[in-house]
């Protein structure tokens, strides 16, 4: 899908790939490389991961963030990833939104975190025009007073990235693996994630979102199709992305240390009892 003649006359280009199932690991390489290797525009969609992974921001701590217990008994992926951002649980039923583009791609837009948030709302207002009340609030994106879009960030010298996690569904049990962030937005209220997230498959279907934002997308760039391999040959292979999983090992240390502190915290409160 492309841009029609009329409103693609000034409009800079951008290449579009869309995925299916990409590993989000794989996924965030990709991005990087192509952010930090390349000099063209890219709007990727990954239409859903495989595994249920938990994904944290560059500075992310595991102890302050995610029930290391729970995570390590059952196994689940953790990756701290190289943009900034919050804690996210993904799976089958995100989909994945992501633009890659120089500064001055699009006119008169400042390369800092709340202006290319702004601009970036102003895609899915389109994308939900006429479908429930759709907002950007403190970075996120919600549908009423409830989340369903997570965003994430990088802005280097020339380039900037600009990421989000849709939930179109989840799984309930998921959410048990995440812990109440100590800085949450003033909007949450304390509420704990199922009542503060909600389900993107209660407003519009998959396909429809994907196409309605493909189409908005069409409105400020002209679209050239690309495919994986495509995507790849422009890549450097000397770059080494820095988007990783966390070891057991590491995750182990942490849980000791959150024990370790939990333990000297109770001992104070004796003390003082």
């Amino acid at each position: 899908m492309s841009a029609s003649p009329t409103r693609s006359v000034g409009l800079p280009l951008i290449n579009i790939l869309r995925l299916k199932g990409v590993p989000i690991l794989q996924q965030l390489h990709l991005e990087e490389r192509l952010l930090r290797t390349t000099s063209d525009n890219w709007f990727i969609i990954n239409d859903g991961t495989i595994d249920p992974t938990i994904v944290m921001g560059i500075s992310g701590k595991p102890k302050e963030l995610i029930h290391i217990d729970s995570v390590i008994r059952d196994d689940v992926p953790v990756i701290r990833r190289f943009t900034g951002g919050g804690t996210v649980i993904v799976d089958q039923a995100t989909i994945f939104v992501t633009f890659i583009c120089n500064k001055g791609a699009v006119p008169d837009l400042q390369s800092y975190p709340k202006p290319i948030m702004s601009w970036s709302s102003l895609i899915y207002e389109k994308v939900f025009q006429g479908i429930g009340d759709f907002r950007l609030h403190e970075n996120d994106y919600i549908l009423g007073n409830r989340k369903f879009g997570g965003n994430a960030q990088s802005i280097i010298k020339n380039r900037w990235v600009h990421h989000t996690s849709f939930l179109w569904d989840y799984q309930k049990s998921n959410m048990g693996y995440l812990k109440m962030p100590k800085r949450a937005p003033k909007y949450r209220q304390e509420r704990d994630h199922l009542e503060f997230i909600c389900r993107m498959k209660d407003y519009i279907s998959r396909s429809n979102f994907i196409d309605r934002t493909i189409d908005a997308v069409g409105n400020h760039f002209v679209l050239k199709s690309e495919d994986l391999e495509d995507a790849q040959n422009h890549l450097s292979s000397n770059f080494a992305p820095t988007s990783r999983l966390l070891t057991r090992e590491e995750l182990e240390r942490d849980l000791e240390l959150e024990r370790t502190t939990s333990n000297s915290l109770m001992d104070d409160a004796a003390l003082i009892s």
